[in-house]
């Protein structure tokens, strides 16, 4: 049987595209078709076809990203729970199976801690082998969204010990390292990663609905609280979805009470990273191709992942807050953006361009923006998806509020 035809069956069958109006099947089409695309990609072993480039003419590098993996992982799961698919479990499995035999392994001189090493023959990168931080991270948000499904695919003790990693990797004020080099002599801070520590407590606080009683949300509140601390009066924070997610999370634990200054700090770095979001979007009527996105190039990923952490910020905020209407009407906006990049042919149907234009005018290369603007990777596919699965369930809860200027 044809597998689109399948798994189109199995989601209709879950009652899940018994839509009544057109809008909503147009995003059920747009959600399944990416997640199908994605099975797709999966090879037998688990890893991902991670790269391709709807211009044949152009050849694309090996290069692997293990973080980009764990978060593709984390992205097909949610597909999973919306709509159960027997090969959609499997490539899933697969994919973990993956991670856990080629990325999973200890940290040199400790019988505590395991990582998700960056290793060279799987990243075909002239790098010394090295654990990221965030590769850490998204590795427990992975394998605790394959928990979900599937109780039992990770002991709790390799949980626990990738949970260890980071909070060794954490410093006393709450920041952390970014990477662990062996070669270097182990944690290393010459680069600061925008991302990781969002990632890395993220992974924490999953990891704590698992096992509460292993205090992994101290240090996961530690690292929020530091982003919030040096951003404070910052007139220009970056857009940190990743922040907004972990952020989240950790508003609706129930068995985690925050301390009220805590909280509001919190809510103040909210504000300001959708007030960048929010203020970098597209307006343009006049050209529809890029109207909604978030530069000139109309590039996919930095849409979806604005998205992702706009609707975290919408569960972050009081349903009252002013900035709730603002925060409606750029994801409408958005949402018609990326819908309309969505390729819908043939091999490549459900992928995500990098981009919807060929031509970026802000661009350093435009000659290289324009040879990368055809290429699908497997990031750009799952952050789309994972937006848009974000944004169906914001419309199924009714709390979309859009202001119309």
């Amino acid at each position: 049987m044809n597998l689109r035809f399948l798994f189109l069956t199995l989601t209709l069958l879950s009652g899940l595209t018994g839509c009544a109006t057109h809008k909503t099947a147009v995003l059920d089409q747009a959600i399944e078709s990416a997640a199908v695309y994605l099975v797709e990609k999966t090879g037998e072993n688990g890893k991902f076809i991670y790269r391709v480039n709807t211009d044949p003419q152009i050849t694309v590098g090996e290069g692997y990203n293990i973080l980009r993996h764990a978060g593709t992982i984390y992205a097909m799961a949610a597909a999973q729970q919306r709509a159960p698919s027997p090969d959609l479990r499997n490539a899933i499995e697969r994919a973990g199976r993956y991670l856990q035999k080629e990325a999973i392994g200890p940290v040199p001189g400790s019988t505590n801690l395991l990582a998700v090493w960056s290793r060279p023959n799987v990243t075909r990168k002239n790098a010394p082998l090295q654990a990221k931080l965030g590769g850490t991270g998204l590795g427990l948000v992975a394998l605790l969204s394959i928990e979900e499904m599937q109780p039992g695919f990770t002991s709790l003790n390799n949980l626990r010990a990738l949970g260890q990693f980071l909070v060794f990797m954490q410093k006393e004020n709450g920041s952390f390292y970014s990477k662990y080099i062996p070669s270097t002599g182990g944690r290393n801070e010459k680069w600061v990663s925008l991302f990781y520590p969002g990632e890395a407590a993220l992974g924490l606080l999953l990891l704590h609905e698992k096992d509460p009683s292993g205090k992994w949300a101290v240090p996961a509140t530690a690292a929020l609280d530091f982003l919030a601390r040096s951003r404070q009066n910052s007139a220009n924070v970056p857009a940190d979805h990743w922040a907004l997610l972990a952020t989240e999370k950790l508003f609706a634990l129930e068995n985690f009470p925050l301390n009220p200054a805590l909280r509001e700090r919190l809510t103040i770095q909210t504000v300001q990273i959708c007030e960048t979001i929010l203020t970098d979007q597209l307006v343009l009527p006049d050209q529809p191709d890029i109207d909604g996105a978030f530069d000139k190039g109309g590039r996919t990923a930095p849409a979806a992942t604005r998205m992702e952490g706009l609707l975290a910020a919408k569960n972050i905020l009081p349903p009252d807050h002013p900035m709730q209407s603002r925060i409606g009407t750029c994801l409408e906006r958005a949402v018609g953006f990326l819908l309309r990049t969505q390729i819908r042919r043939g091999s490549f149907d459900g992928a995500f361009p990098r981009a919807i234009r060929t031509i970026d005018p802000t661009a350093k290369s435009a000659a290289a923006f324009s040879r990368r603007a055809t290429e699908v990777r497997i990031d750009y596919v799952q952050h789309a998806l994972s937006a848009l699965i974000g944004w169906e369930q914001t419309l199924r809860d009714g709390s979309l509020n859009p202001s119309h200027p």
